[in-house]
């Protein structure tokens, strides 16, 4: 095969040691290929990029192993050469012949032909706010299997709130379930009810006629402090997360002006794929990096499972919950989920409108425009909240009784 790339390095990354192949051509033409294992400390990292850097090596490719590749790329960046990160399903190497030196070798014999191409690797600023976007989410996450488990043990109990109220975790739901746990009488936990909860009084006071025993009472005292605690880290999160934003600013508010985004998907849209759409190279290019493209699997002219590939998982996620937000406002969404639920069901109706959200998204970012969606009428809008100002503003002025005479 050609030549493409005359020196480069291939490294098999693992948690203690990387194994480096370099494989470069001689003047000769001949094909050179030297290999040696390193450990992955910082002094094991400053003597790999130096043994790099001594047979002045081109380009360095590593597959994306867990978390182990990301302090060896920051090490190779910070020597001013280049690192490329590819995809482990592009780089399969033949089944048998596979040990830690074939596979820094075939790498490197990859790179050497140009049969490899880099994923996206995030700014290193990105990559700080994508440690708290994602933290962010790990706690929402917790906080929902505790709220569910506060009203498991509820129901333990023997107290059937839950059935009388849409939303246990609501102000009025917390209010009467944090007056249960203190012990307090019927007769005081039913005036903490919010005037405008429809559920019938007496049927509430008899859902919640039970005696709590003193280990149920310790359980929920201490979910309840646990809920507490994580919705504190919470908020601090997202203070962190919009100093954070401060760079992508622009982009932030743009993103806002979608249908279902709020300040914290918007954050986490930009930690996921920044606001460089050149690095995607189109909609459909993006699309399939989060995903959200219908799987290509065809044989003997038969077409079998169109399932989405397991990509970004995080980016998946927040798009099909801005998605679920999106279908519930008056947009081309709507409309889109409309015509497509009837015959493809919920979740792959949601799938589906994901994938339209990110091609959006990509086309706002790129032409740096806020979002203007083709079903509403914004003119009409404008008028309907503004006419009777205008028109007092006209009377005022002395216009409007100068037009009727």
């Amino acid at each position: 095969m050609q030549t493409i790339v005359n020196n480069c390095a291939g490294i098999d990354v693992h948690k203690m040691m990387v194994m480096v192949a370099i494989r470069k051509e001689t003047a000769e033409g001949n094909i050179q290929t030297l290999t040696r294992e390193f450990g992955t400390f910082r002094k094991d990292r400053e003597l790999m990029c130096q043994f790099l850097q001594q047979h002045q090596v081109d380009l360095v490719v590593m597959e994306s192993t867990g978390v182990y590749w990301k302090s060896i790329y920051a090490s190779i960046i910070r020597c001013k050469l280049n690192p490329w990160v590819v995809n482990a399903r592009h780089v399969k190497n033949v089944p048998g012949r596979k040990t830690d030196t074939l596979d820094s070798q075939w790498l490197a014999h990859l790179a050497h032909c140009g049969l490899v191409r880099p994923s996206f690797v995030p700014h290193p600023d990105q990559e700080q706010l994508r440690l708290l976007t994602r933290r962010r989410d790990t706690l929402v996450k917790q906080m929902a299997n505790e709220k569910n488990r506060l009203h498991k043990i509820l129901d333990d109990s023997g107290i059937r709130l839950g059935g009388l109220i849409s939303d246990i975790n609501g102000k009025s739901g917390q209010r009467m379930v944090n007056a249960l746990i203190d012990g307090e009488s019927l007769q005081d936990i039913i005036k903490k009810a919010d005037s405008r909860l429809k559920a019938d009084r007496k049927q509430l006071m008899a859902s919640m006629d039970e005696e709590l025993s003193p280990s149920h009472r310790i359980v929920l005292t201490d979910i309840r402090d646990h809920i507490d605690f994580l919705s504190k880290q919470q908020d601090k999160l997202e203070k962190q997360i919009l100093k954070s934003i401060e760079p992508w600013k622009e982009a932030w508010q743009i993103l806002q002006t979608l249908p279902g985004v709020s300040e914290m998907s918007a954050a986490t849209l930009i930690a996921e794929i920044g606001d460089d759409m050149s690095k995607f190279g189109g909609m459909k290019e993006i699309a399939s990096w989060a995903g959200l493209c219908p799987g290509n699997n065809e044989s003997a002219g038969k077409c079998k499972s169109g399932r989405t590939r397991k990509e970004n998982k995080m980016i998946k996620t927040i798009l099909c919950e801005v998605a679920n937000a999106a279908i519930k406002t008056k947009s081309q969404f709507k409309g889109k989920y409309q015509s497509l639920v009837i015959r493809r069901g919920h979740k792959r109706s949601l799938v589906a409108i994901a994938h339209k959200l990110i091609r959006v998204i990509y086309t706002l970012l790129k032409r740096r425009q806020p979002y203007i969606d083709p079903d509403t009428d914004y003119e009409g809008l404008m008028v309907r909240k503004n006419a009777s100002r205008w028109l007092n503003k006209l009377v005022d002025y002395g216009y409007l009784a100068q037009a009727q005479q």
